[in-house]
């Protein structure tokens, strides 16, 4: 993962770099020539970008220019999520920014913590948009698969809230994606929010905005997420790691469709579709200690079950891995898989699901050396599916080869192996103890 910081003031770029370098490696440039041919070296990941260029200028014109330039570049590695960045919080210019293709946006001055949790989102999700497709971006011709799309096709076309669940990695944003672009919505911006990676402190400001003054560091106004997503959808991922005293302010806000700036007395009224994913089971979202079932029942008036892959068959598994494939040889020479290892591949348990997969893929397409791709180049602890393991091994027993893998995979962090398992670091501490791992 990289990332690159386009911004005319030296000093802005640095202070950015410096706060964002322990999440990637970061690079700048200081002037619009620059930027394609840092695209072209750097294939950054996600894209710092400055609004404007001339001094005095607040239009935020060659940002924009820039920001389409970028935009038209999807298809090739060297496209990144792009946030924009500006000093002027203007609403209607954060909007064109989203419609135009960002991801994000951010205004000067900027906290340090807004700056990290709006990369790190953008970073975490860079993935799924790569999967894009001519014919959309879910792939799958498996019977489970089917069923998603035809009830994406059927719920699209309301403004009813929808609840995507499903574990880690399985494709929930697409979902979204696919959802808003089939909507009456399809126009206007969607804007998507990482739940989890917003820090409590900031929850309110990043959902409902604030106005200049209200607390410390807020020296300019700035839209919340709710009014930045007029007209289009807002998709409130990771929508369990809400806190609970947040959870009543966000219901409100569903409830009476407007949102009241912190330092404001003034409500806001919102004209937006809202969409919520958790990978937490949901059984749990039961729990009232964890999520307040009067904002359930506002949120899932239809839930959305995204299946994991190792629940598709291999069919849907193959079509991914030469999907894939092909899509990062990138003018290398077409290789096919040999047999033995599309079987076990196929045979694969997948605990990251389509997100592990198409990792594997790219690390195969870097490092293979071989005409024809083995087993070994996808860097899997060959672990099989459960539908593929012997009936007499118990649960338990599966479920400490689960762990060890994810832990082989993940190198022993204990975090990236939770992500893998589409468990909290908790619940892998849990099972680690319980297996005395």
């Amino acid at each position: 993962m990289t990332i690159l910081i386009l911004d005319d003031d030296p000093d802005v770029a640095l202070a950015a770099r410096l706060a964002l370098r322990r999440l990637a490696p970061v690079a700048m440039r200081h002037s619009p020539a620059e930027l394609t041919a840092a695209l072209d070296e750097i294939q950054p990941d996600v894209l710092l970008l400055d609004m404007n260029f001339t001094p005095g200028a607040s239009d935020g014109e060659a940002g924009l220019a820039l920001l389409r330039e970028v935009v038209a570049r999807q298809g090739k590695l060297t496209a990144p999520a792009v946030i924009v960045m500006t000093a002027y919080a203007e609403v209607e210019l954060a909007v064109q920014a989203l419609k135009a293709g960002a991801v994000d946006f951010i205004t000067k001055p900027w906290t340090n913590e807004r700056l990290v949790a709006c990369v790190q989102a953008a970073l975490a999700r860079r993935a799924p948009p790569q999967a894009s497709t001519a014919a959309g971006e879910l792939l799958g011709t498996s019977a489970s698969m089917q069923s998603l799309h035809a009830q994406i096709a059927q719920v699209a076309v309301s403004d009813a809230s929808v609840l995507i669940l499903g574990e880690n990695g399985v494709g929930k944003e697409l979902v979204a994606r696919a959802l808003h672009r089939a909507s009456r919505r399809a126009e206007g911006p969607l804007l998507a929010v990482d739940m989890g990676a917003l820090p409590e402190a900031l929850v309110e400001s990043e959902l409902f905005g604030h106005r200049r003054g209200s607390f410390t560091d807020a020296r300019e106004s700035r839209p919340g997420r709710f009014v930045a997503a007029a007209g289009g959808t807002l998709f409130l991922d990771e929508i369990a790691n809400l806190p609970l005293a947040s959870q009543a302010k966000l219901l409100a806000a569903l409830e009476r469709r407007e949102v009241t700036p912190l330092g404001s007395d003034k409500p806001v009224g919102v004209d937006v579709r809202v969409l919520a994913a958790t990978n937490v089971p949901e059984a749990e979202l039961f729990d009232t200690r964890r999520f307040r079932p009067d904002l359930l029942y506002r949120l899932n008036t239809v839930v959305l079950r995204v299946p994991a892959l190792r629940e598709r068959g291999a069919g849907d598994v193959t079509l991914l891995l030469r999907h894939y494939l092909a899509h990062f040889a990138q003018g290398r020479p077409a290789r096919d898989i040999e047999t033995e290892a599309l079987l076990r591949l196929c045979a694969y348990r997948w605990p990251g699901n389509v997100r592990e997969l198409r990792q594997a893929c790219e690390r195969a397409t870097l490092l293979a050396r071989g005409p024809v791709f083995s087993f070994s180049d996808f860097g899997l602890t060959d672990v099989v599916a459960p539908a593929l393991v012997e009936p007499g091994l118990d649960l338990a027993q599966r479920e400490r080869e689960a762990v060890q893998a994810a832990l082989a995979q993940a190198d022993g962090n204990i975090s990236q192996a939770a992500k893998l398992l589409g468990v909290s670091r908790a619940a892998l501490y849990r099972r680690l103890d319980k297996h005395g791992l």
